[in-house]
């Protein structure tokens, strides 16, 4: 299982996670009631056991990110993400596509939020996301 990799230098998380390693966390899109229903949030719930009802956090083998509330919504979340990734170094944080799903989100509009981020050593980011942060 390789749901990581360093390509040159940055921490690529895979997009095709199908099982966790001791320590490693799925952060996934999802919605603040958690109604974990649809894409990555479903795929969560199912294999990782995120809960159903929590939207924002550490929940199962996961971490969910509320992204259909809006721009502000998400930035605060990413935030808190960050600030829960930097208290953790003890896991890693596999982050998924998120928002650019079923929310509608682009890459572009989404993987700057993540510049903070992407500094911690225990994050690694979807390449798309590297692609708008490295430019």
């Amino acid at each position: 299982m390789d749901n990581t990799q360093i390509v040159n230098g940055k921490r690529v998380a895979s997009d095709r996670i199908a099982e966790l390693a001791d320590g490693e966390v799925f952060v996934f899109g999802s919605n603040v009631q958690g109604m974990h229903g649809g894409g990555a949030a479903w795929y969560a719930h199912e294999k990782f056991g995120a809960e159903w009802g929590v939207g924002e956090g550490l929940t199962g083998r996961c971490y969910a990110l509320p992204t259909m509330e809006g721009d502000a919504s998400l930035r605060r979340a990413v935030q808190n993400f960050t600030d829960c990734a930097a208290k953790h170094k003890e896991l890693v944080f596999l982050v998924t596509a998120v928002g650019c799903g079923i929310a509608g989100y682009t890459p572009a509009e989404v993987a700057p939020l993540f510049k903070d981020a992407s500094k911690l050593e225990n994050v690694f980011l979807p390449e798309v996301f590297w692609d708008v942060i490295t430019k």
